[in-house]
């Protein structure tokens, strides 16, 4: 005997809120009125339309796109102790992100149509927000032998990618390229040459030489960067650097882009905010892959991101356990989990005046669901009510104990932030309300 079916979405009509959509421009302070887990109407054409709607009043706070997170890693299968779909989909909704986007280094990792359909039905039976995989560039993200892109993407896979891993061979990805061209898909790489960097603790420069640290060097970032984008040129493959981290980097990206090459990428929100001096005594939850920077770099990406040069923000979600982090840095595994504080953290940015409300939301939602062809990413009727509500001002510490991350190795434990998700929507459901638990 089947389970019955989910009853309907409710019917729901947000009030009193600061409509922000930058898919369209829209930023007025009005209504939006939910249907059937759909976005029926906005503004004026929904206030009034009371009938059978539970009045959900936003307060005066910013109503938004929910946020897509590309590239995040959730533990299945494979890594259940790092994370779950389950815990990783809770902190997503506590953070405002109503989409997330898997890393395909898993084990087995996600490089066969089996796995990809796995991945569907546990995210169907146990998260609270849509789940799409990105799938291996090459069979076992050995770098070798590419994999069945078009049944992968029969199979559901959103993107490529081989993870934080780079294919070394100029011919294989250039292979690669050749048939995700074919099938329109998009390659996202890991820019980081692998020899460059073996062995690098943090990034080189005259803080690691004064901490005893090998360095990891920027050449090894931007190495890749100009191989790859090159390879774009020639195959006509959609490119996206999944990381850039420096200056040089930006420049690469912008100079494609002025050439226009398919070419995009994305920066996470810790290279984004902070630097290699937030390193300090050896502080191991601050050992991120690549690297972070030195501060004119991060300057850099903020000023690439008001641009528009950079296209995404990501959270870069790498849980990684106590065991794995409570050693010597030198020794301590990459990586911070990022989904609940992306947003929080991306505010400084605004508050700042560094980056527009919009264009930090646009990277977060509007942008990641176009480069994907995901739904979602806007606040048009028609649209799925993948929503968040967005306390910009709230003040709040943030206790790494509270976060619903299976690991709690976050760079951001006691940081005094401002503004936060206070409701997030999935298909017309609310999953996450501020003050109560998600789910």
């Amino acid at each position: 005997m089947r389970d019955a079916a989910p009853p309907p979405p409710p019917r729901a009509l947000f009030v009193d809120a600061r409509l922000i959509c930058p898919a369209s421009g829209l930023d007025e302070v009005g209504a939006l009125l939910v249907d059937d887990g759909k976005i029926a109407a906005v503004g004026r054409d929904a206030q009034g339309q009371v009938d059978g709607a539970e009045i959900v009043s936003c307060r005066g706070q910013i109503l938004a796109p929910g946020l897509i997170d590309v590239g995040a890693f959730v533990g299945e299968p494979g890594a259940e102790h790092r994370e779950t779909i389950a815990t990783a989909s809770e902190a997503a909704a506590a953070g405002g992100v109503t989409t997330i986007v898997t890393r395909p280094d898993t084990t087995p990792s996600v490089d066969a149509p089996e796995i990809v359909d796995y991945l569907k039905r546990r995210a169907r039976d146990t998260a609270s927000v849509n789940v799409h995989p990105m799938a291996a560039l090459t069979k076992g993200l050995a770098g070798k032998e590419m994999t069945e892109i078009g049944l992968l993407l029969e199979a559901g896979a959103v993107a490529f990618s081989d993870g934080p891993r780079t294919i070394a061979s100029a011919r294989v990805m250039r292979r690669a390229m050749t048939y995700a061209r074919d099938f329109d898909a998009l390659v996202c790489c890991h820019v980081e040459d692998a020899d460059l960097t073996a062995g690098g603790a943090m990034n080189e420069g005259e803080f690691a030489s004064r901490l005893g640290l090998p360095g990891r060097p920027k050449a090894a970032e931007a190495l890749i960067l100009e191989r790859d984008i090159r390879l774009a040129a020639l195959t006509g493959a959609r490119y996206h650097a999944s990381l850039i981290t420096c200056a040089e980097s930006v420049a690469i990206i912008a100079k494609a882009k002025a050439d226009g090459l398919p070419v995009t990428c994305g920066a996470s929100i810790a290279h984004l905010t902070l630097n290699e001096n937030d390193v300090g005594e050896y502080r191991t939850f601050f050992k991120l892959s690549p690297p972070l920077r030195h501060e004119d770099d991060r300057l850099a990406l903020v000023q690439a991101l008001a641009e528009g040069v950079i296209d995404i923000v990501v959270s870069a979600h790498d849980p990684q356990d106590v065991e794995t982090k409570r050693r010597p840095f030198a020794e301590a595994e990459d990586g911070a989990i990022g989904l609940e504080t992306m947003l929080a953290a991306g505010l400084r940015l605004v508050h700042s005046g560094e980056v527009p409300l919009a264009r930090l939301l646009a990277a977060m939602s509007t942008r990641p669901a176009a480069l994907l062809g995901l739904p979602g990413g806007s606040l048009k009727v028609g649209a799925p009510a993948d929503l968040v509500v967005i306390d910009p001002d709230a003040p709040w510490v943030l206790d790494a104990a509270s976060l619903r991350s299976k690991s709690k190795n976050t760079p951001f434990d006691g940081a005094r932030l401002s503004g936060r998700a206070t409701r997030t929507v999935v298909a017309g459901r609310t999953v996450h309300a501020y003050g109560r638990p998600s789910g």
